[in-house]
């Protein structure tokens, strides 16, 4: 083997420790308007099924919880009103970040025609 051969197999197998150390801190989760309920108050729960055939997730969104509607943030009571509005719910998905420490909601993000 060549130094550099060797070289590279040595940094490769220092970094196999660190990968090891990873870990998940938040789930984001694709899901259709239909399968969503916004919380009513900034510490209200965020009622979702992550598929259209599991079952309901409730987890609190907090006063920090960022609630964006087609790139632009708003107020919850707005971000309801915004997704109030919506006919078509079942084709209109929305991405909700789950904190899993914190077991708490960090952003709902949702793009409407």
């Amino acid at each position: 083997m060549t130094i550099k051969t060797t070289f590279i197999i040595a940094l490769l197998g220092l970094s196999l420790p660190a990968a090891a150390e990873f870990q998940t801190v938040s789930l984001a989760y694709e899901i259709a308007l239909s399968d969503f309920r916004a919380p009513a108050s900034a510490n209200g729960g965020v009622v979702f099924k992550e598929c259209s055939t599991c079952e309901q997730k409730s987890v609190r969104a907090t006063p920090d919880t960022s609630y964006l509607v087609n790139g632009r943030s708003l107020e919850l009571a707005k971000f309801r009103e915004a997704v109030a509005r919506v006919s078509d719910r079942d084709g209109t998905t929305l991405t909700v970040l789950h904190h899993l420490e914190s077991d708490t909601i960090v952003s709902i993000k949702v793009w409407i025609r």
